[in-house]
């Protein structure tokens, strides 16, 4: 089955980012869905199709890392995508040892953040990367 638009969750307790990333990736081709926290990101991961998460390590109710541990004990396939501002090799490797995707330091840039997000959808879905005239 082809893959025409992936839908990205966002999760992060801060709405200006969450909004801001918004506007990076809807105008290249995803559906973006956003969540203030790990809960209401498993919550949108239970009703809609999500094809990838981008998540903020620190977040009330469940981190980051929690979030990821539940999206894993689901059985869902989906590359997770963690960001911090205090990354560093200890939080990185507890990533890497419940399979996330990737780490990145915030603050994190447009370059960074979408290159990462398109390398995961082509590994994960073979979604073809969409060249971009955007900024």
């Amino acid at each position: 089955m082809k893959l025409e638009t992936p839908s990205l969750l966002i999760t992060d307790d801060d709405r200006g980012f969450r909004e801001t990333l918004r506007s990076v990736f809807e105008p290249r081709g995803f559906h973006t869905l956003l969540a203030s926290d790990g809960e209401e990101a498993l919550e949108i991961i239970d009703t809609q199709p999500v094809h990838l998460i981008v998540l903020d390590m620190h977040m009330p109710r469940l981190s980051g890392l929690e979030t990821i541990r539940q999206v894993k004990q689901l059985g869902q396939g989906l590359p997770c995508i963690l960001l911090s501002a205090q990354m560093d090799d200890e939080l990185a490797e507890e990533a890497r040892q419940l399979d996330a995707f990737s780490t990145l330091h915030k603050p994190v840039s447009c370059a960074e953040i979408t290159g990462v997000v398109n390398r995961a959808m082509r590994i994960t879905y073979d979604w073809p990367h969409r060249t971009s005239t955007l900024p």
